[in-house]
């Protein structure tokens, strides 16, 4: 069991003054069998009220907004939280059963295209020569592997509006890049997956004490018999170095801040996500 602290600090400054502006945060790790969060806050600069709620798909939402002109405006949430690595999943289905109208109707939101998981004929067709020779949960792993062959990894390349199949033209991403297009793959088998949000320690042997500069991190849960995670970007089930924070059909269900503000001009964004291994 790993105990970590996350620090996700996220700035905004506005050419002009903002009038008001209305935001929700989803920063706060998820709470399950395999995470315990000890500690969370979501803090603003201006201070703000906020209120917390839970949305559709089990995300702690910390809503809030500001009524007062302001030029720059700060979130940080700090949590402090405990994970261990997931027990592998027992129940295992057939095709035939995903193909039944029980499992259809069930997941349907999950099995469905979005705007960044869009139908593709090419990606079904990539799809039904995998589930051809491979049980439902070993093809989420071949689709996985199938990704690491079509994208490279390259930070900075493509943009938070950028599509499974943009990713897919371009040859290059990020985690979100191959979580979108693992998600393609899977729901077009007929798998229903989910897009998951959070953060990756990226050293197994992690010094205590130590802080490191992290990054948001993005992956993937399917749904073979009982919901279990896997990380397309690294080809890998999920560790005690993850923490979950959303879950969602894709980004724009788990987006980390979104808001609306009254004001005129463009926003420098500045974010920065410090991770230190506490235990």
């Amino acid at each position: 069991m790993w105990r970590m602290r996350v620090v996700h600090s996220t700035g905004y400054a506005y050419k002009s003054p903002v009038t008001a502006s209305f935001n929700e945060a989803r920063l706060t790790p998820r709470s399950d069998s395999r995470q315990n969060v000890i500690l969370n806050r979501v803090e603003t600069v201006p201070a703000t009220r906020s209120y917390r709620y839970v949305d559709y798909w089990g995300t702690a939402v910390t809503a809030f907004d500001l009524h007062a002109p302001h030029t720059e405006l700060e979130v940080t949430a700090s949590s402090v939280v405990e994970t261990d690595r997931p027990e592998a999943p027992v129940e295992k289905v057939a095709w035939a059963d995903l193909a039944g109208e029980a499992v259809i109707d069930r997941y349907d939101e999950v099995l469905a295209p979005t705007h960044y998981v869009p139908a593709s004929k090419r990606i079904e067709r990539v799809g039904r020569r995998i589930a051809k020779y491979h049980e439902p949960a070993e093809a989420v792993i071949e689709a996985a592997r199938w990704v690491q062959g079509e994208l490279q990894y390259v930070p900075g390349t493509t943009g938070v509006h950028t599509s499974g199949v943009d990713a897919l033209r371009e040859g290059k991403g990020v985690c979100q890049d191959f979580a979108h297009l693992t998600l393609m793959l899977l729901r077009g088998m007929g798998i229903p997956s989910r897009y998951v949000s959070g953060y990756l320690h990226p050293q197994r042997e992690a010094k205590i004490g130590e802080t490191i500069d992290g990054q948001s991190h993005a992956w993937i849960q399917a749904w073979t018999g009982e919901w279990w995670h896997y990380d397309p970007t690294n080809d890998t089930e999920i560790t005690e170095q993850y923490i979950s924070v959303g879950v969602g059909r894709d980004y724009s269900d788990v987006t980390p801040l979104k808001g609306i503000y009254s004001g005129e001009g463009s926003t420098d964004l500045d974010v920065i996500v410090e991770i230190t291994r506490l235990a």
